[in-house]
């Protein structure tokens, strides 16, 4: 990955030849790295599904979403294919001016105007309320399973690997 232009899984394999994949976390940051995990919020939301429901299904993480005609649509913080069900994470930090506020809502515009349902909740509803949030999507993933139209966009070109548990 030296030089910005490699793939996570040139990454792991850099890292495991030096070893370092021994290391916690390290070999933590890698795993969130090759599952598409892209921020700390992302990865705490990860965790926090996972630990609040062992069978919750795993979304796709920062996968590229696009129309029927091929236009770029959106990159969620989380998408569930299946269902059209997205999650944003979305921070006071970077979503608190007037025109990132704006964008927020453009984007969020954006995805259901094709059928996709979207949840946000800050990283704090993450870490301090998880159930909250899980809740919500099971709710949401429940409801879209049984919605006559399916979402038009699709996510196109994402591949998440799993981190091999074996060095």
């Amino acid at each position: 990955m030296r030089g910005g232009g490699g793939q996570p899984q040139d990454l792991y394999a850099e890292l495991r030849t030096a070893r370092l994949l021994r290391r916690p976390a390290i070999r933590t940051a890698a795993a969130e790295l090759l599952a598409g995990v892209r921020s700390p919020a992302e990865a705490r939301a990860r965790e926090a599904l996972a630990a609040t429901d062992p069978d919750f299904p795993g979304p796709l993480w920062n996968a590229r979403l696009y129309t029927p005609d091929g236009a770029f649509l959106a990159s969620p913080d989380a998408y569930w294919p299946d269902e059209g069900v997205a999650l944003e994470i979305d921070s006071a930090e970077y979503h608190y001016t007037r025109d990132a506020w704006q964008a927020t809502l453009r984007r969020r515009l954006r995805l259901e105007s094709h059928g996709i349902l979207v949840i946000s909740a800050t990283p704090s509803m993450i870490r301090d309320t998880p159930h909250e949030v899980t809740r919500a999507l099971r709710t949401l993933l429940t409801l879209a399973a049984t919605r006559p139209t399916p979402p038009t966009a699709t996510a196109r070109g994402h591949q998440q690997l799993e981190f091999p548990l074996g060095h």
